[in-house]
Formats: structure tokens, C-alpha cells, sequence
């Protein structure tokens, strides 16, 4: 009997320890009363780099969107997106800037841990962004170690292929953090480069192009991003590497692509967004027009009282709790509101019914 009630206590603190731990990894769902709450996630498949690795290896191209907050990150989570990349573009996208160079490491820590949140299948890509990396390898590294342990990244992203750079990239890769290297037109370096302008389209830049990206490969990078270079230029640089290209205005001739996340859903009307959207970007619907619509319908509805209406009224009281609401209102001598709240209670709403049946 003893050796029964042991197993039967064992099983139970089984049970209770298993039961603990579903709670603590729902901690983060609310209850189903206001809001939905996200879903829980399968941590069996999360893309790590031995995932890319194998679908290089299998010549599957590689699929690579730009995100910078919970939203979007979710969509590309639940679009089965290979890699979200958290980047410094968010200056021009999000912040209304020009150029990428404004944006602080500690306004790109906001937008990872956002997308972290969000996204918990893709392989998460972080930025370093512009004036934290430059000066040394220890403060590139410094750098890194915050994007991962602050901004919960699995990788960063730097650009360029200077000497410096290649040290940077050489360095955190040693400090144990994944790479991704960044060439042909790099945005931070708009000062050098004249503007958004195209690379390799002369022999010297071209060839630039290649030898760039595979002194980044010597460096330990996983991965490299072409920008804006002439597809041969990209097919070269991809069939002398050994590890993945990701194109972004480079052809169809890399082992990937990427675009930004506003860019590929034509979500941006405003002529500033005009302006810095790229000529190579593929607009998969004009989400733009229809956030238009929606909030011109909103504003109409709320200024002619439709909105909201029963459907959107959901919150309920009983008439016996509505009667003693009103009561203690006309107690505190608020006639007025009591009056109010009696005149307007049931004028556009169903009838009220019993919570308690719910």
C-alpha cells in the first residue's frame, strides 16, 4: 500500500511540474476576456543557420523580409519566412528620416526586442546600425553582444567591406556571434558613395563586389547581402562563394532575396515613402489604399454616430445592477448622469440580458 501511495504522490508532482511548466511558457497570453492573445509556439521549429546551410546546400532559395515591430513580425512568422531581419532602414521607414544614419542603437534595441516577440520561427537578423561599429573591434563587439542578449537577435548584420570592417566582422564572429555580411550598395555609406547609388556597374566595382564579399566570407560570415548590383555581377559573386547570397535589387541569381516589409505590401502612400521606396521593389497588393479607405470609413462612421454600434458595444450590466448604478448616482447628487445614463442606456443597444448568462 506504502509503494502505491508513493508512485500515486510521484505522479502527481508529474502532473503538477508539467502542469507549472505549460503555465510559465503561457505566461505571456492573456486571458481570453479582452484580447486573443498570441499562440503558442513550437520550439522545434525555429530556423537556425544549420537550416539555411542545408537549403543552400539543396540550392532552395532562401526567403528574407525587413521587420520592425511585433505586427509585422507575427505575419512573417505565420508566412513561414526563413529570416526576419531587423534593420537599420527603420530610420527611413519608420522614424521619417532620409538616410539610415540618424537611427541610435538603443531605438534599434526597441524595434528587435518587438520583433522578437513576434517572430519565433524565423532566424532573427539585427543591424548594427551606423556609428556603432566603426571605431574599434571592441566596440563592434560590444555592439553585437548587446543586439543579441538586449534585442533577443540570433545575428547581426554590418555593412561594408573596408579593412576596418572586415576586422569588426572577424572580431564578433570570434566573440561567438553569427554574421551576415552587407555589399555593393551599402546605405550608411551615402557620404562615400554620393547618394543611393548602384554598384558594380564598372569593372573596378564590380570586381570590388566579389572580392568584398569573400574577404566577408573569409571573416566567418554566414551569409552576405547584395545590394544593387547588375545580376551578373551577383551570379559571380554567388558562384564564387560557399555560403548564401541574399539580393535585394541584385537579380534573380542569389541563393535568396529580401525586401522590406512596408515595401512588398505597397503599404506606403505618403510622398516621403514615395520617395525612398526603390525602384526594385515588387508591390504584392497596395495595402496603402486600402489603410486609406478603412480609416476615411472610420472617421465617417464615428462623425455620423454609426460607429459603434450593438456588434461593437459588447460590455454588458444587468437591470437590477443598472437600477443600483443609478441609485447610487442620484445619492451622490449626480441627477444629471443618473438621467443620462437611464435616457441613453438601451436608445441604440439590444436588450441588455443577463451577464451571468454569457
Amino acid at each position: 500500500m506504502a509503494s502505491i501511495l508513493r508512485k500515486s504522490k510521484v505522479a502527481a508532482m508529474i502532473r503538477t511540474s508539467t502542469l507549472q511548466s505549460q503555465i510559465r511558457s503561457m505566461s505571456n497570453i492573456p486571458e481570453n476576456t479582452v484580447y486573443g492573445g498570441p499562440k503558442p509556439q513550437n520550439p522545434n521549429q525555429r530556423v537556425t543557420l544549420a537550416n539555411l546551410r542545408q537549403k543552400h546546400k539543396r540550392g532552395e532559395p532562401i526567403t528574407v523580409v525587413t521587420a520592425y515591430d511585433y505586427p509585422s513580425a507575427v505575419h512573417i512568422d505565420m508566412a513561414g519566412i526563413d529570416v526576419c531581419l531587423v534593420g537599420d532602414s527603420a530610420s527611413m521607414v519608420v522614424h521619417g528620416h532620409d538616410t539610415t544614419l540618424p537611427i541610435t542603437v538603443d531605438e534599434m534595441l526597441v524595434h528587435c526586442r518587438a520583433v522578437a516577440r513576434g517572430a519565433k520561427r524565423p532566424l532573427l537578423v539585427g543591424d548594427l546600425p551606423f556609428g556603432s561599429y566603426e571605431s574599434s573591434s571592441d566596440q563592434a563587439v560590444n555592439t553585437a553582444v548587446r543586439i543579441l542578449k538586449e534585442g533577443g537577435m540570433d545575428a547581426i548584420k554590418l555593412e561594408g567591406g573596408s579593412p576596418s570592417r572586415i576586422t569588426a566582422a572577424k572580431a564578433i564572429v570570434e566573440a561567438g556571434i553569427a554574421v551576415m555580411g552587407h555589399v555593393g550598395l551599402t546605405p550608411q555609406a551615402i557620404s562615400v558613395l554620393g547618394g543611393f547609388r548602384p554598384q558594380g556597374r564598372n569593372v573596378a566595382s564590380a570586381v570590388k563586389v566579389v572580392q568584398t564579399a569573400l574577404a566577408l566570407q573569409e571573416a566567418g560570415c554566414f551569409s552576405v547581402v547584395l545590394e544593387c548590383v547588375p545580376a551578373l555581377v551577383a551570379a559571380a559573386t554567388t558562384s564564387a562563394l560557399q555560403i548564401p547570397t541574399i539580393g535585394i535589387g541584385a537579380g534573380p541569381f542569389c541563393s535568396g532575396q529580401v525586401l522590406v516589409y512596408h515595401d512588398l505590401l505597397g503599404m506606403l502612400q505618403h510622398p516621403h515613402h514615395a520617395k525612398v521606396t526603390p525602384k526594385f521593389c515588387k508591390q504584392y497588393c497596395q495595402v496603402g489604399e486600402i489603410i486609406d479607405k478603412a480609416l476615411l470609413d472610420y472617421k465617417e462612421e464615428v462623425t455620423n454616430g454609426s460607429f459603434p454600434g450593438p456588434s461593437h458595444t459588447p460590455y454588458k450590466i444587468s437591470a437590477d445592477d443598472t437600477n443600483g448604478f443609478l441609485s447610487e448616482l442620484r445619492k451622490l447628487g449626480l441627477d444629471k448622469a443618473a438621467d443620462a445614463a437611464e435616457k441613453n442606456a438601451d436608445s441604440r443597444l439590444p436588450n441588455q440580458g443577463n451577464p451571468g448568462s454569457e
